[in-house]
């Protein structure tokens, strides 16, 4: 049977991780060909940690690097947060993939289409 592997992540599993873990799990799992879909997206700091990472990564013949695409950022407007007057972003839902089987097709705010290829 041909196909790909798609992991769904919880939260919970990536609050456990410090941001360095989380990208190098997230790297380890791309590249061995896995579609990771984040219940919770990076910070921006951990997405761009992770760009970076991969970067350095890419080889011709080899890893092709990834494709990441997440919902667009909300602001929380809890009444918790608007008593503390804290405007921090909740950062959401986020796929991820090598950049040679995902492609996006489509992002708004509420959805995200995406292509996936069995063949590389």
């Amino acid at each position: 049977m041909q196909g790909f592997q798609m992991d769904l992540v919880s939260e919970h599993r990536l609050s456990e991780m410090t941001p360095v873990e989380k990208v190098r799990f997230i790297i380890d799992e791309v590249k061995s060909g896995k579609i990771l879909v984040l219940e919770k997206g990076l910070s921006p700091e951990e997405e761009a940690s992770l760009i970076e990472m991969t970067m350095t990564l890419i080889e011709p013949d080899g890893f092709s690097g990834i494709e990441m695409e997440s919902y667009p950022s909300e602001v929380d407007t809890s009444f918790i947060g608007k008593l503390l007057k804290k405007n921090t972003l909740k950062s959401r839902l986020t796929v991820i993939g090598p950049a040679d089987q995902l492609k996006t097709l489509k992002r708004d705010r509420n959805m995200i289409s995406a292509l996936i290829s069995t063949s590389k």
